[in-house]
């Protein structure tokens, strides 16, 4: 497809080429779902509850309900109380879901090598970057639009 001179049509290609990104490079749904919820528990700033996951993984939360549920059945995540609010329930990886996550990911790096195997060093380094910058700037936003729709159902407007 030719590029405008604004690259316009080189960024409509962006939101397929994330879609096929997710599909090619993942062990399939489930795989891509327990991941997602690994993920999200060992990089959270603070305690995670269903609630959170729901959030992140932008499902309701009888779905993520019954992802988490799987994960603990598998052994890959334990409920606790929270230290912060004893009444509240957190969840933790196990050492097992510990293990699991570092399992998909080494895999998803071996994958990102393989494809991109015939780029020099410094392309497949700064498309690493550019992708992790794009997903820290991706949770950065996805948090503003939290805040922004909680105080907007809150009845309170925000200049964010």
């Amino acid at each position: 497809m030719p590029e405008s001179g604004d690259g316009s049509n080189l960024l409509d290609q962006v939101g397929p080429a994330l879609s096929r990104l997710r599909r090619r490079t993942s062990g399939g749904r489930g795989d891509l779902t327990r991941n997602l919820v690994l993920n999200v528990i060992a990089y959270a700033a603070g305690e995670v509850t269903v609630g959170g996951i729901a959030i992140e993984m932008g499902v309701t939360q009888p779905v993520a309900s019954r992802t988490i549920a799987a994960c603990i059945t598998d052994g890959l995540l334990r409920r606790t109380a929270s230290q912060a609010d004893g009444r509240r329930t957190v969840l933790e990886l196990t050492d097992v879901g510990e293990a699991e996550r570092r399992r998909f990911a080494d895999g998803q790096r071996e994958i990102f090598e393989e494809i991109t195997a015939a780029w020099d060093r410094a392309e497949q380094m700064r498309f690493a970057q550019l992708l992790i910058r794009y997903s820290s700037d991706a949770s950065d936003w996805s948090t503003r639009q939290r805040r922004h729709d909680k105080d907007t159902a809150n009845g309170r407007a925000t200049d964010s």
